[in-house]
C-alpha cells in the first residue's frame, strides 16, 4: 500500500511535479538529462528525486554506472481508486462545469 502523505508530499512541490511531467513525457531519463532545463545543481535534483523515489512515484533501473529513472503511476493510480475513482464521471463533470460558471468574471 501506498504512503499517501509521502506521494502528497512529494507532489506538493512544483519542482518534483515538473520532474515527473518530464518523467511522463519521456520515460528513462538520467539525472544529467532531468538536469538539462531545471536550473539547478545536480544536487538539487537528486535530492527531489530521493523524495520521489521514496513516495513511489519514481522508479529506477541501473544501466552500468547510470541510472535511469522511470515514472510510477502506482501511486497515484491508488490514490485515484481510493478517493476520486468513487464518484460517477458525469457527476464530477457536471461539478467541474458548474465551478467553471461560477468563477466566470461577470460582463
Amino acid at each position: 500500500m501506498t504512503d499517501v502523505d509521502a506521494v502528497f508530499r512529494a507532489l506538493a512541490d512544483p519542482t518534483r511535479r515538473h520532474i515527473l511531467d518530464r518523467l511522463h513525457a519521456r520515460g528513462g531519463q538520467s539525472l544529467a538529462a532531468l538536469c538539462e532545463g531545471l536550473g539547478m545543481s545536480r544536487q538539487a535534483v537528486s535530492k527531489h528525486l530521493a523524495q520521489l523515489e521514496a513516495a513511489g512515484l519514481v522508479s529506477v533501473l541501473r544501466r552500468g554506472r547510470e541510472k535511469i529513472h522511470h515514472l510510477d503511476p502506482v501511486p497515484v493510480q491508488e490514490i485515484h481508486d481510493r478517493w476520486i475513482g468513487k464518484f460517477e464521471r458525469s457527476r464530477v463533470q457536471a461539478v467541474v462545469t458548474l465551478r467553471a460558471a461560477l468563477e466566470e468574471p461577470d460582463d
